[in-house]
């Protein structure tokens, strides 16, 4: 049985909106600016703003196409989906290995592109997708970490310019 994408993103709104409501209920934390509740708004918020997304159809157009279907333009470098049979579940494993045993040499930021970078191409990203969302995801990571959260991640080769 397949849901059609207004199901699925009716439903990630839902949830996202019952996190962001249910993460503001928490009680603050004397003498802090953010408490336990932002990270369950911003989290909720996210999800909603995703299920929105795929509700209405926007980044479809991102997607790889079936088998069958015309292949990419020319001139266009497409990678596909990483064939490796059943060894394919096994990639946010080895990446999570390599983030640990990276990020303390290279810093959280070159390490973060690489993990991104490579699960974008595993999961069939083209990389006029992939490249763009490597370098601005572990920003916005390190930014959240940084500023809001005050978790300090390591600089590494490449420290944040904030």
């Amino acid at each position: 049985m397949q849901l059609s994408d207004r199901v699925t993103g009716a439903v990630l709104i839902a949830l996202g909106g019952a996190a962001a409501i249910f993460g503001a209920r928490l009680p603050a934390v004397p003498g802090q600016d953010v408490g336990p509740a932002a990270f369950p708004m911003l989290i909720g918020g996210g999800l909603a703003l995703c299920g929105g997304l795929i509700a209405f159809g926007i980044g479809h157009s991102f997607e790889v196409p079936e088998e069958g279907d015309d292949p990419a333009p020319p001139g266009s470098l497409h990678l596909g989906p990483l064939h490796l049979g059943r060894l394919r579940p096994l990639i946010p494993t080895a990446l999570l290995f390599f983030y640990v045993l990276a990020v303390e040499r290279l810093g959280f930021l070159p390490t973060a592109a690489v993990v991104v970078l490579l699960a974008a191409i595993a999961l069939g990203a083209r990389l006029r997708l992939a490249i763009p969302l490597a370098i601005i995801a572990p920003l916005c990571v390190h930014l959240a970490f940084y500023k809001l959260l005050r978790v300090p991640l390591p600089a590494g080769i490449l420290p944040a310019p904030w």
